[in-house]
């Protein structure tokens, strides 16, 4: 009995242990099998760390390869709370050296027990301090940060990026996803007893370089000249755009007020506005352009045609208007000259304003052109059935309009280069890796006819050589261009104010072959606010630094400084509400077409035999060719169209002063053409 009650007892022990055994072997089996994944991720929560490291944003180069902005590796700081044993003494010493209040220290070694930022992207200087302190539970983490080399220069095309390196502005906005990358991450492991003990790192996938149209040297020079005006009129705020007239490339883009990108979060919002884009302005006077363009291509006048501008007085649907100058008989050159709001306003209502409006479209106002920029505004150009009777009064002279910089710039450029309206592009290339994807600009649309555009050419170099312009002549350069002084409106009463306005120059050097078109205009300048005042001036020194960069041929001949200086100065009495022109009123003069000898653009002073210098016979020459022969003999060319010389004014033989101006037309002549080559 006791044997069998001892197998017996055994038995059941055996049998309990295999019950223990199979009880363990099924818990095991369903926690590995089944609860493998739950209990891995409880596991990785307590013991790993996953930070997402900002990724390593690509390069952002100017035209020539000069580094805008680039991604620097500096050190963030951290803090596992588990290792702190006394958070306000460690915040305490970290408050004196971060300058952060030692509550919001103490709030973040508060809210996480294994890992929490206690500040990112830290100067070396602070980090040095801060490893000093040696303080157990604070880490370093290597980060990128976006750095802009040369602080302000481009800072509103460039634009700027925040704490995660997330682009907020400008290039960096616009192509994010492409300069961004892919960012990397570190997993760090901590013991039982929440200690780190070992981290690893994945690589970061850099972002996509960019490579932008805009010139380092060029950009700095319209940067420079624009902070100097301002100090000097004391404006509100002020845009410069340089483009390259026969591309749409802007060179220079420059905007006050202005920021440093590597601190965006000083400035404001309205120092971080794109001007140039977002800002749209009545034109003004400059918009006249535009006016007298429709109503040369449409024949329903000519440069010599003399307008009766009625002592500055129009009425336009019951509305009167005043000029800012009682003129008398203007030509239309005359009229474009000195800005002439009555004259302007009778061409306009000659046009009509459906052909009128279709040439305001044509050159791309009330449109946006397209410019990677964020922000773009499209401007203001009203529908025709939305005009008021009165509207082709105001149209005509820059009112009940408004542009961007960047429009006005990109259609003053398609006079210059015959007709063509290019949209402007900031960007042209993006490189990935050995990867190039040239960033191919759209085609440009015709705006105007050759012959129209090279008329108008003329009529613009009138304004500089003069009429209102006169402060933005350059020695050795003829110089286009037109001024504008708009009116701004005054928030508080809804109308025009008598003391704001915008002063604005925009023209193109040299005018037959030009390099350049440049915008300038001047938001609320104090005292002289004028165009040909404020901006004709500032219009000049841009130019003459960016042609002289550029290398530029000159197209006249140069005059010695004292000379010119005796001659050219920036006068107040050379802009509109100013001018020192005295119309003719009294003069009765018919309004039918004369010939174009008899303007004043094209009138000479005329010699006795043996007195001045002979105009040579330029049939058959090329522009090269008439330039250099006109220049031996100090003589100006005024070159219209292309090819070999066709025609000349004054004839040749002609005995003129030297200074004096030779209009020379070129065309193609089949017998010629190989001549022509050869000399090319």
């Amino acid at each position: 009995m006791e044997q069998r009650s001892a197998r017996t007892r055994w038995l059941i022990v055996f049998g309990l242990a295999i019950l223990w055994v199979v009880v363990v072997l099924l818990r095991l089996s369903y926690l590995q099998l089944y609860r493998y994944s739950d209990y891995l991720a409880r596991a990785q929560r307590q013991q790993q760390r996953i930070v997402e490291v900002s990724p390593k944003r690509g390069v952002i180069y100017d035209r020539n390869g000069r580094e805008l902005a680039m991604s620097v590796s500096v050190d963030s700081c951290f803090a596992d709370p588990d290792e702190i044993s006394d958070p306000e003494m460690v915040a305490s010493l970290l408050s004196r050296v971060l300058g952060t209040p030692v509550d919001e220290l103490q709030e973040k070694l508060a809210e996480s027990k294994t890992f929490v930022w206690i500040a990112r992207k830290l100067p070396p200087e602070t980090v040095s301090r801060i490893q000093a302190l040696n303080l157990k539970g604070i880490y370093f983490q290597k980060e990128n940060q976006r750095f802009y080399p040369e602080k302000t220069l481009a800072a509103h095309v460039l634009g700027y990026v925040d704490v995660d390196e997330h682009g907020l502005g400008g290039i960096e906005y616009a192509l994010d996803k492409d300069i961004r990358g892919r960012p990397g991450r570190v997993l760090a492991y901590a013991d039982a007893r929440r200690r780190w003990y070992d981290r690893t790192q994945s690589a970061v996938d850099a972002g996509a370089n960019v490579v932008l149209t805009l010139d380092e040297n060029i950009q700095y020079i319209a940067e420079k000249e624009l902070s100097a005006a301002i100090a000097q009129t004391h404006a509100k705020a002020g845009v410069i755009v340089v483009q390259d007239t026969n591309t749409g490339e802007p060179l220079a883009i420059a905007n006050w007020p202005t920021f440093d990108a590597n601190k965006p979060a000083a400035s404001s919002d309205d120092s971080r506005m794109d001007r140039a884009v977002t800002a749209a302005y009545e034109p003004g006077s400059t918009f006249k352009l535009i006016t007298l363009t429709g109503a040369i291509a449409e024949g329903i006048t000519n440069p010599a045609e003399i307008i009766d501008c009625q002592l500055g007085l129009i009425t336009v649907a019951g509305r009167l208007i005043h000029d800012w100058h009682p003129f008398g008989m203007l030509s239309v050159t005359q009229i474009l000259e000195h800005s002439s709001d009555v004259g302007a306003i009778k061409l306009a209502l000659r046009l009509g304003a459906p052909k009128f409006y279709h040439y305001m479209r044509a050159f791309g106002f009330g449109q946006i052109t397209g410019i990677e920029l964020p922000g773009e505004n499209r401007g203001l150009l009203r529908q025709i059935d939305h005009w008021t009777p009165s509207s082709i009064g105001s149209l005509a002279m820059g009112q009940e309009v408004s542009v961007t910089p960047i429009q006005m710039v990109s259609a003053v450029s398609a006079i210059a280069n015959g007709g063509m309206v290019y949209k402007p592009r900031v960007v042209r290339e993006i490189r990935r890796g050995n990867a190039v994807q040239m960033i191919a600009a759209p085609d440009p649309q015709r705006a105007l006819d050759p012959t129209t555009a090279a008329t108008l050419r003329l009529m613009m170099e009138g304004v500089v050589n003069e009429g209102t312009g006169k402060s933005a002549a350059l020695n050795g350069y003829s110089v286009a261009g037109k001024t504008g002084t708009a009116q701004k409106i005054d928030p508080a009463t809804g109308r025009y104010s008598k003391t704001q306005y915008v002063a604005s120059f925009i023209g193109f050097t040299p005018v037959n072959t030009p390099a350049v078109t440049i915008l300038v205009a001047i938001d609320s300048p104090v005292g002289a606010h004028h165009g040909g005042q404020v901006g004709g001036p500032i219009f000049r020194r841009v130019a003459e630094q960016v042609l002289a960069y550029m290398a530029v041929p000159h197209d006249l001949p140069i005059i010695p400084e004292a000379q010119w200086a005796a001659h050219h100065r920036d006068d107040t009495e050379t802009s509109e509400g100013d001018s020192d022109f005295i119309p003719m009123q009294t003069q009765a003069v018919s309004e039918e077409p004369v010939p174009a000898a008899t303007s004043q653009t094209s009138q000479t002073i005329a010699f006795a035999e043996g007195e001045g210098v002979a105009v040579p016979d330029l049939a058959g020459q090329t522009v090269r060719g008439v330039t250099q022969a006109c220049s031996k003999l100090g003589l100006t060319p005024v070159l219209v169209g292309s090819g070999i010389a066709v025609d000349q004014s004054p004839a040749a033989g002609t005995r003129l002063a030297r200074g004096s101006r030779v209009t020379v037309r070129f065309g193609r002549s089949p017998g010629l053409v190989p001549a022509l080559a050869r000399e090319n």
